[in-house]
């Protein structure tokens, strides 16, 4: 159970990095540009810790595509940007293939 707490916390850490990817203005600003560094120093560590455990397919699977979905909400809510049927069709997809690997891909 501990490794999907891991692989929340790479997801969240990943979400953090890429909105202070946005903040940073090209890295000119340090302290959301130290935000990123930080933020997926410890997506990546804490995904390396549940490849121990987890397969790559479904680790990565799982991390990018609610990275993805949990990005674009962040997007919306934070930086006001657009979010349509499109957008949402995506997202649905996107967690449609995420459950779709876990349930027939072997997830351990």
């Amino acid at each position: 159970m501990y490794v999907y707490i891991l692989l929340l916390i790479a997801i969240v850490s990943e979400v953090f990095a890429s909105s202070m990817l946005k903040l940073s203005n090209g890295f000119k600003n340090v302290w959301a540009s130290l935000g990123v560094v930080i933020g997926y120093a410890l997506a990546f560590y804490t995904l390396s810790l549940t490849l121990k455990h987890l397969q790559l397919g479904t680790a990565y699977a799982v991390w990018a595509g609610l990275g993805t979905a949990l990005t674009a909400i962040a997007g919306a809510a934070i930086f006001g940007e657009r979010f349509n049927f499109k957008k949402l069709s995506g997202i649905a997809m996107i967690i449609v293939g995420v459950v779709v690997l876990n349930l027939f891909g072997g997830g351990h």
